[in-house]
């Protein structure tokens, strides 16, 4: 069983209210049984949001509202969801504040990227769960 960012199946649920619609993720799957996740949401965030970015240990809008227990929030469900469903494997959007596996954006909204993981990935990582993006299929 496979955890996927929900955006890189075509699934509007971007910050922007699109998606990250991804053929190589779709074709790696082929076959394979998953649950698409999109820790935002479980979040309680809306669809389209305000973008967001990590700065420091809080979450920030670039309109400056503090999201943080919302990203808490989502990851801890999208672990939970993990757990009950014997996920070893996520295959989450790079980049992201809450699924980057390598880097995220550095909180300026600058577009600078820094080597960090998003809260979700980072959550599911420290329970032995397997953590790639979609780039590195």
């Amino acid at each position: 069983m496979i955890l996927v960012s929900a955006c890189l199946l075509g699934i509007n649920c971007k910050y922007n209210g699109d998606n990250n619609d991804n053929d190589r993720v779709k074709k790696y799957l082929e076959g394979k049984v998953f649950i698409p996740v999109c820790p935002e949401q479980l979040g309680g965030l809306s669809t389209p949001r305000p973008p967001a970015e990590i700065n420091g240990d809080k979450v920030i809008t670039k309109d400056n509202k503090d999201v943080t227990t919302n990203f808490i929030k989502g990851a801890e469900e999208t672990l939970k969801i993990a757990k009950l469903q014997g996920c070893k494997k996520a295959i989450l959007k790079e980049g992201s504040p809450s699924c980057g596996s390598n880097f995220i954006y550095d909180g300026t909204f600058s577009g600078t990227k820094v080597e960090k993981m998003g809260v979700t990935a980072s959550l599911l990582k420290n329970n032995q769960i397997e953590v790639v993006s979609e780039k590195e299929l």
